[in-house]
C-alpha cells in the first residue's frame, strides 16, 4: 500500500460508495482543494462581517439607552468641560477646513502670495502664517517644557524602580532587633488599642469587626474601638448588636458613635482618642471598615517597635480580594501593587519616611500625640499626619510581607470619587504644610525630598503634563503641524515606564496597554482634582464614603466560617427570637419601606465623552499628514474616552 494512502472501512456499507485515495497530491485532489478553499474563506468571512454589522445597532441602541438613563449632577460640568467643548468645537471646524483645503489641493506655503485670488484661500494662507509665526513657538516651548517634566518624572520612576530591584537582590527587608520568641512567651506584648472607623457601612462592617476581633493577642492586652459614624439608627444598632456578640465571647470591645459627625474620618479617630483609657495603650492599630487583617497581624507588625523609639509607624500592605472582578479592578490592582511594593518599600527603607495610608498599619500613640493628632483641616488625614510626624524626626517602616485583605471599587463612579479625593487633598495640604516644612529642624535634604519628591513631582507635576501633554498640546499639534511632538514621546517612553509599573504585577502583563490607555483617560479627573485641591475650590473638600460590596475571600474567611458557624447560629437565633431582636427586624422592614429605593443606572461623563471626540477629531486631521503613530495612539485613547465617558468600564448596572 502507498505510504500517501488513506483507508476508511465501514461497517453497512449498503448504499455507501467507499474510496480509497492513494495521493493525497494527486493533481485532481489538490486542484479540488484550491476550489473549495477561497470558497469557504469567503463564507467565513461574510458571516464574521454580518455577525458585525449585526452587532452596531444593538451597540448604538445600549448606548443610546445608557445616555438617556445617565444622570450626571451638574456640579461635574464646571470650568474644565466648558474649555474641553471649546476646544473640541474649534477642532471641528478645523477639521472641515483642513479636509477642504485637501482636497482642493492648496499647498499654500508653496505659493506667492500675489498669486493666491480666492478670498478664501488668501484666509487659509493668512491662518498658516499666523500659526507658523506666532501660535507654533509658544506650543513648542510650552511642550518643550512638559517633555523635561515627563522625562524628570521618568527618571524618578526608574530610580524607585532599580531600588527595588536591589533590595530584592540583596533581600533587604526590615529586621525585628529582638527575637522574635518573646512573643511567644509573653515578654513582649504591649497593650494595644485597635480602631475601626466606619460611616454607613453596611456590607462590610460585620467582615471587619470579626476580622479585628480574631487577632492572635492576649485579650487582654488589646481593646477594639468600633467608631461608628453611620446616621441611620437601624445600621447602628446592628453593628452595636454586632459588638455586644462578641463581647459576649470575651473580647474587649467598645461601640462608640458621635452626635455630632465633624470632621469625616478624622474627626471620628480624633474623637476616639480623647477617651480616658486611650493614655493605658501605647500602640493603636488603624482598620477601615473594608479591611480584614489576618489574626497574625500584631505579631507581625507590633515587634518592629522594640528597641526602636524613633519608630512611630509600621505600614503593611494591601492585598485585595476583588482584584480580578472586572477590567476596572484589574488596573487598579497595577497600580497599587506598584505603590506598594516599589514606592512604599523603597522610602520606608532609605528615607524612613512614605505617605501613611490610612489603614492596615500601626502608630505609636506618643507619636501622634507628639505630632498634633489627627486634623481635620483636609481629606487625606493619613497623609497629613505622616508629614507632621516626620517633621518631627518620627521614622517609618514599611514591611511588605505583611499584608490585609480589603476591596478594591468596582464602578467607575466610586473609583473616580476616590481618586479626585486622594490627589486634592495632598495639594491642600501642600499649601497648609509649606511654611511648616520650610520652618522645620530636618535635614535640607529632606526637606527637598518632601517639597520636590513627595509634593510636587508626585503629586502636582504627574497629572500636569499627563493631561496637558497627552490630552491637550499632542491633538493641538494635529492641528499646528509646525509644533510636533515625537514618536518616543508618545509611544516609546510610556511603554517602558508602562512595563516598569506591571513589574510587581507580572500576572497583570496582558493589560499593559489597556493600563497606559486608562492611566492617560484618567489624568483628566487627577489634574481636575490636583488644581481644585490647589486652589481651594468648592469640589476639593468633597468627601465620599467608597461604595463597598462585601466580597470575602474564600480561602481566608470560610475555614473561620466553618469553625464558628454553629455556635453563631445558636446564638445569634436566640438573640433574634428575643424581644428586642424583633423589634430590631421590626424597624429594619419598616426603615425598608419607607425610604424610596433609587433606580441604580451607569452615568456619562461629559469631559471624558468631549475629550473623546476631541482626540478623535485630532486622529481624523493626523490622515491628512500620514502620521502613522499619532494617528494610532489618537485613535485608540480617543477610543478609551468613549469608553470611560459611557461608563463602560467597571461595574454594570443591568
Amino acid at each position: 500500500m502507498a505510504p500517501s494512502s488513506v483507508v476508511v472501512t465501514m461497517e453497512n456499507t449498503k448504499n455507501i460508495s467507499l474510496v480509497e485515495v492513494n495521493d493525497l497530491d494527486s493533481p485532481a485532489f489538490r486542484d479540488k482543494n484550491k476550489a473549495a478553499n477561497p470558497k469557504r474563506f469567503t463564507k467565513v468571512l461574510l458571516l464574521k462581517a454580518q455577525r458585525t454589522l449585526g452587532c452596531i445597532p444593538k451597540t448604538f441602541a445600549s448606548v443610546k439607552k445608557r445616555i438617556a438613563l445617565s444622570d450626571e449632577e451638574p456640579k461635574y460640568r464646571g470650568k474644565l468641560y466648558r474649555f474641553i467643548r471649546a476646544f473640541l468645537a474649534i477642532s471641528v471646524v478645523a477639521l472641515c477646513i483642513e479636509i477642504f483645503a485637501y482636497f482642493n489641493k492648496w499647498e499654500l506655503n508653496l505659493v506667492n502670495p500675489w498669486e493666491v485670488q480666492s478670498i478664501l484661500q488668501w484666509t487659509y494662507m493668512a491662518w498658516i502664517s499666523f500659526r507658523a509665526d506666532y501660535i507654533a513657538p509658544s506650543l513648542s516651548k510650552l511642550t518643550t517644557f512638559c517633555i523635561v517634566l515627563f522625562l524628570i518624572q521618568s527618571v524618578d520612576r526608574l530610580v524607585l524602580c532599580l531600588g527595588c530591584f536591589w533590595m530584592k537582590f540583596r533581600k533587604i527587608k526590615p529586621i525585628i532587633n529582638e527575637d522574635a520568641s518573646d512573643l511567644e512567651d509573653g515578654s513582649y506584648c504591649p497593650m494595644v488599642l485597635v480602631q475601626i472607623p466606619m460611616c454607613n457601612e453596611k456590607e462590610v462592617f460585620a467582615q471587619s469587626i470579626g476580622a479585628v476581633c480574631q487577632l492572635d493577642w492576649p485579650k487582654d492586652r488589646f481593646l477594639v474601638q468600633v467608631l461608628d459614624d453611620s446616621d441611620d439608627e437601624v445600621l447602628q444598632q446592628m453593628i452595636k448588636n454586632e459588638c455586644l456578640s462578641w463581647k459576649e465571647k470575651g473580647v474587649n470591645i467598645i461601640y462608640r458613635h458621635r452626635f455630632i459627625r465633624t470632621g469625616y474620618k478624622a474627626g471620628n479617630l480624633k474623637s476616639a482618642m480623647t477617651c480616658d483609657y486611650v493614655q493605658d495603650y501605647e500602640f493603636v492599630a488603624i482598620f477601615d471598615a473594608d479591611f480584614q487583617p489576618n489574626p497574625d497581624f500584631l505579631k507581625l507588625t507590633v515587634p518592629h517597635f522594640k528597641g526602636k523609639p524613633d519608630v512611630g509607624l509600621v505600614q503593611a500592605r494591601w492585598t485585595f480580594v476583588n482584584q480580578d472582578e472586572n477590567l476596572l479592578t484589574r488596573l487598579q490592582n497595577i497600580n497599587l501593587c506598584f505603590h506598594f511594593e516599589v514606592e512604599q518599600q523603597v522610602n520606608g527603607h532609605y528615607l524612613n519616611f512614605f505617605g501613611f495610608n490610612g489603614t492596615a498599619g500601626v502608630w505609636r500613640i506618643k507619636a501622634l500625640e507628639e505630632s498634633g493628632g489627627w486634623l481635620e483641616r483636609t481629606t487625606v488625614e493619613d497623609m497629613d499626619i505622616a508629614v507632621r510626624a516626620h517633621l518631627y524626626g518620627w521614622k517609618f517602616i514599611y514591611v511588605n510581607d505583611v499584608r490585609a485583605l480589603c476591596e478594591l471599587p468596582e464602578s467607575y463612579e466610586a473609583y473616580k470619587k476616590q481618586q479626585h479625593r486622594w490627589h486634592s487633598g495632598p495639594m491642600q495640604l501642600f499649601r497648609l504644610c509649606l511654611p511648616t516644612i520650610l520652618t522645620s529642624k530636618i535635614s535640607v535634604w529632606k526637606k527637598a525630598n518632601m517639597i520636590f519628591l513627595f509634593f510636587l513631582l508626585r503629586k502636582l507635576v504627574l497629572p500636569f503634563y499627563s493631561f496637558t501633554l497627552f490630552c491637550i498640546i499632542l491633538p493641538l499639534t494635529m492641528f499646528i503641524p509646525e509644533a510636533q511632538l515625537p514618536a518616543w514621546v508618545i509611544c516609546y517612553v510610556p511603554i517602558v515606564m508602562s512595563i516598569l509599573n506591571i513589574l510587581p504585577a507580572p500576572k497583570s502583563f496582558p493589560f499593559l496597554m489597556p493600563y497606559l490607555l486608562f492611566e492617560n483617560t484618567m489624568s483628566v479627573t487627577k489634574f481636575n482634582a490636583m488644581v481644585s485641591g490647589l486652589f481651594q475650590l468648592g469640589s476639593a473638600y468633597e468627601w465620599v464614603v467608597t461604595k463597598k460590596t462585601g466580597r470575602s475571600s474564600e480561602s481566608d474567611l470560610l475555614a473561620f466560617a466553618e469553625e464558628e458557624s454553629k455556635k453563631m447560629n445558636e446564638e445569634k437565633i436566640s438573640r433574634r427570637l428575643s424581644e428586642s431582636g424583633l423589634e430590631l427586624y421590626g424597624k429594619l422592614k419598616e426603615h425598608e419601606q419607607e425610604i424610596p429605593k433609587k433606580k441604580k443606572a451607569n452615568k456619562i461623563y461629559r469631559k471624558e465623552l468631549a475629550l473623546a471626540f476631541l482626540l478623535l477629531t485630532a486622529a481624523a486631521r493626523s490622515l491628512l499628514s500620514a502620521q502613522g503613530i499619532h494617528f494610532y495612539y489618537l485613535l485608540f485613547q480617543g477610543l478609551t474616552f468613549l469608553i470611560v465617558g459611557l461608563d463602560l468600564i467597571g461595574e454594570q448596572v443591568s
